[in-house]
């Protein structure tokens, strides 16, 4: 399952919180790079969704921050990420997507 929140600015500004299920509450470092990456409860804990409804409300965001494997596989399924893009941190994927209207 993945853990999905959404924030609404305007009439038109929707940003998406979403990760794997399983990460959520948990810290990554990458000591290397300098990096943490917090998957906070509080921002990306809402509800439990299945990928396939993720899918359908991940096309209407304008901002997306994302972690996880299925859920950065879903997007880049949907043609929404680039592999290239997703940044990973102590091996977990992480991705942001900005899209002008």
């Amino acid at each position: 399952m993945i853990s999905y929140k959404e924030y609404k600015h305007g009439k038109t500004d929707l940003l998406i919180a979403a990760c794997d299920s399983d990460l959520l509450g948990k810290t990554f470092h990458d000591s290397e790079k300098g990096l943490k990456l917090e998957v906070k409860k509080d921002f990306y804990g809402g509800s439990e969704i299945s990928a396939e409804e993720f899918g359908k409300q991940l096309k209407k965001a304008t901002i997306a921050n994302l972690v996880g494997e299925k859920t950065i596989s879903k997007a880049i399924d949907l043609g929404l990420v680039a592999t290239s893009s997703v940044l990973k941190i102590q091996g977990v994927p992480h991705v942001q997507i900005v899209r002008g209207l």
